[in-house]
């Protein structure tokens, strides 16, 4: 897990593809509140949701991996109880995205085992508008 802010800024100025797992675009919900931050602050953002098709006007997919195109960054707005499963399905990704992060009071120990396993950078804990802000990362 990264700590270091160097590291952290280095990471994310390399961003440019995000998808978000459990993206809904309900006003009032962090996600949405993130999601929109995301897009607004440039990035390309893929909303992933079992259901929906069209969060923030958006294509939607079922799956990340659904997904046509690489993957940046995940970013996880679910329950640490899913997040081994999502890890998994991150795994089958091709190519794997440099980062898997999930959002603040969520943390996994069997998913960030997964990932770092596979060489792939695990961000715990932390919310991702607010860090990126916070080192004035932007596209």
């Amino acid at each position: 897990m990264l700590y270091n802010d160097q590291e952290l800024a280095a990471l994310l100025d390399n961003v440019k593809t995000i998808a978000v797992i459990g993206a809904v675009d309900k006003p009032g919900r962090p996600v949405d509140d993130v999601g929109r931050a995301l897009i607004d602050m440039g990035f390309d953002v893929i909303p992933v949701h079992p259901v929906r098709r069209d969060v923030w006007g958006l294509d939607t997919y079922k799956s990340v991996s659904d997904i046509p195109v690489p993957v940046d960054l995940v970013d996880l707005f679910r329950n640490a109880q899913f997040c081994p499963e999502h890890a998994r399905e991150v795994l089958t990704m091709d190519p794997l995205p440099h980062c898997f992060w999930m959002q603040s009071g969520i943390r996994s120990p069997e998913a960030r085992g997964l990932l770092e396993d596979a060489g792939m950078t695990v961000i715990e804990d932390r919310c991702l508008k607010v860090e990126l802000r916070r080192l004035g990362v932007s596209r």
